[in-house]
């Protein structure tokens, strides 16, 4: 048995999150990782099933980056929570969101949230 950990990292949307009414709008782009341990996997039997598919995960993240929240945390959460729900062969998993250039009146590269469970 081995100890794994499963990211995607980088993925790069364009989503209409934010707390204001014109970032709602106007949209933005974001970047974001997840990172997931599996505790459990025996590679004896080579299963796509004794890991996390990409596919899968990929699926998750951008079906929740497609539903608008006003606060990047909630996104994060909602990742989290359906991560939990699906795999429960998931210890422990992180999330890392970045928002692209955030108007704060001056040069900021990202604004980012990290949840993790």
């Amino acid at each position: 048995m081995y100890k794994t950990t499963v990211a995607l990292e980088e993925m790069h949307f364009y989503a209409y999150h934010g707390y204001y009414e014109q970032e709602r709008k106007m949209g933005n782009d974001f970047y974001l990782t997840v990172k997931c341990k599996v505790d459990s996997f025996d590679s004896a039997d080579d299963e796509i099933q004794d890991t996390i598919n990409y596919e899968d995960l990929y699926r998750v993240c951008s079906e929740q980056m497609a539903s608008t929240q006003l606060l990047l945390e909630t996104v994060a959460a909602n990742i989290l929570d359906v991560i939990k729900l699906t795999w429960s062969s998931v210890s422990s998993a992180q999330v890392i969101l970045k928002k692209a250039t955030p108007q704060l009146g001056g040069r900021v590269k990202y604004s980012t949230i990290t949840l993790e469970f």
